[in-house]
């Protein structure tokens, strides 16, 4: 049995396998929420043909991968710059920023609060609401919005509640933002999966805001944590020029930056993708809903968020029972503001589906 106090990422998969005695092979991870269509098959049939490009330097600006996510997401290239994923990312905005007091929208991500406490900022929450079914509250934002505060992160849609902000309420976001001088940070990391992408994305806002980063990696949506690429856009041209002096040089390397170029044309996948998750997104939910003894909250990413409700199953004995099957879903209980009743887990294939699903119906129904 688990100990409560245990909690597993996604990628923990060694541990995991030392623990229940489980080939990481063999265990289906519900909890990476990655694309289960796996990655591009364009970048897996052209890849091996660029292998000499590992004879030398990438280019320092890496402008035909900037090029390509210009392409992509329909933003100049001037306002994007990459990086060694995301991660990298937030830390040299951290470092540029140097928010003394950051406002968080939580329960999210942990990675964001580490990097803020390590470059000495103070950190504050502001919670959303089970009531309001996780949806963020603008007049209770506004409340905590002043001179005060430097830095407003937002992941969205948001992990690990699945719940996304509008662009509509985003710009009044913005707009309070601005007029206190807060820089807003916004993670789309899944935005892409998102039924109503244009309706959710920010990134036509960059050239308005010079208070906005948006930031994006290929980990999930294009399935390749392993090549660790992700990319920014942010319409001030100041910050942007501060970040690039401050990273280091060929922080990706050349056959990272040459399989971006590929997977952010392959215009086949990307729909491919898109379609699948909103089917499966569709079919999960139609069984969920059935669920007595469970809620869950109408999910905007390729994962849903759960609540048990019948006071007896805990998050961690239900991770447990999954596990025993090989099937790794999300233990939500060390995320900010959640307890021991909430699971996440993301949309696998349609086969893993269905039998994650019987599980749970048989222990929640």
């Amino acid at each position: 049995m688990l100990k409560p106090t245990d909690h597993f990422h996604g990628s923990d998969l060694e541990k995991i396998e030392a623990i229940y005695h489980i080939k990481k092979e063999d265990i289906t991870s519900f909890s990476a929420n990655v694309n289960p269509l796996g990655i591009s098959p364009l970048l897996r049939q052209e890849l091996a043909n660029n292998i000499d490009a590992i004879t030398t330097y990438p280019d320092r600006e890496y402008n035909s991968l900037r090029g390509a996510i210009s392409e992509y997401i329909d933003i100049p290239m001037k306002d994007i710059a990459v990086g060694n994923g995301s991660t990298e990312l937030i830390s040299l905005f951290m470092k540029l920023i140097k928010p003394k007091k950051a406002l968080i929208l939580g329960p999210t991500y942990s990675e964001y609060e580490r990097e803020l406490s390590l470059c000495g900022s103070s950190v504050l929450y502001h919670r959303l609401k089970e009531s309001e079914d996780f949806k963020l509250n603008l007049a209770a934002l506004e409340q905590q919005l002043n001179h005060n505060i430097d830095l407003l992160v937002i992941c969205n849609p948001n992990n690990p509640t699945s719940q996304a902000i509008k662009t509509d309420t985003m710009r009044d976001i913005l707009d309070l933002c601005k007029q206190y001088g807060i820089y807003v940070l916004v993670d789309e990391t899944y935005v892409e999966f998102a039924p109503n992408y244009e309706e959710i994305t920010a990134v036509n806002f960059t050239g308005y805001y010079s208070n906005l980063i948006i930031l994006r990696g290929i980990s999930k949506f294009f399935a390749a944590p392993g090549l660790r690429l992700g990319y920014a856009i942010c319409g001030n041209e100041d910050l942007l020029k501060e970040l690039n002096q401050l990273k280091n040089p060929w922080t990706i390397n050349s056959l990272a930056a040459i399989a971006g170029e590929i997977m952010f044309r392959d215009e086949d996948y990307i729909k491919k993708s898109r379609d699948y998750i909103n089917r499966e997104r569709d079919y999960v939910i139609s069984v969920v809903s059935q669920f007595t003894h469970a809620k869950y909250y109408e999910p905007m990413g390729n994962f849903i968020l759960i609540k048990l409700l019948d006071q007896v199953t805990t998050s961690s004995q239900l991770f447990d029972t999954c596990m025993k099957e090989g099937l790794m879903i999300r233990d939500c209980s060390s995320f900010p503001f959640l307890d021991n009743s909430y699971i996440r887990f993301c949309f696998m294939s349609h086969e893993k589906n269905e039998e994650l699903l019987h599980i749970l119906k048989q222990e929640l129904q």
